[in-house]
């Protein structure tokens, strides 16, 4: 009988755990669809590409961020990434830098011309999300906040492992 001495029980069924990869699947495409993101920035009153919007959120939410780790968040090739955060820098929306940290690394960092971009963007951002929630609970609101963080947390912290066979 094989040791069970490191295993965690996470008290979690399979069938949880593929419920909840569907969820998380129908909310990543949702969020990846260039509809959605043209429909902010039109909600916003705002106008900046499509390519170059999650970047500048990305930038307003996590900056200063070296331009490796923004393109790995955003899933785009570093050399793509750099070229929009010259596009983004062109427009005064955000301001590349070397790290202080780090001087090999170039990083970037919202300009009070971008913030003023992305507090519109979340403006919209909050409108449409009142009208998701109108119908929800406070209570399951809170819930759902406080899971989404728990979880993402716990995500984040996992180290990434390869595939079982």
């Amino acid at each position: 009988m094989p040791s069970r001495k490191n295993v965690k029980n996470t008290h979690i069924e399979s069938r949880q755990i593929r419920a909840l990869h569907a969820a998380l699947i129908d909310i990543v495409s949702l969020m990846n669809r260039p509809q959605r993101d043209e429909s902010l920035v039109r909600e916003a009153g705002i106008s900046l590409d499509r390519a170059l919007f999650p970047l500048l959120v990305g930038i307003e939410r996590v900056g200063p961020i070296g331009i490796v780790e923004l393109a790995d968040r955003a899933g785009r090739d570093y050399t793509t990434v750099s070229r929009q955060v010259a596009k983004l820098e062109s427009l005064g929306l955000v301001e590349r830098r070397q790290s202080t940290a780090d001087r090999r690394v170039n990083e970037a960092v919202v300009t009070p011309k971008g913030k003023a971009m992305t507090d519109k963007i979340d403006a919209a951002r909050e409108r449409s999300a009142r009208a998701i929630f109108a119908n929800w609970d406070a209570h399951d609101i809170d819930e759902l906040v406080r899971l989404m963080r728990k979880f993402a947390e716990a995500a984040k912290d996992e180290p990434e492992s390869p595939a079982a066979p």
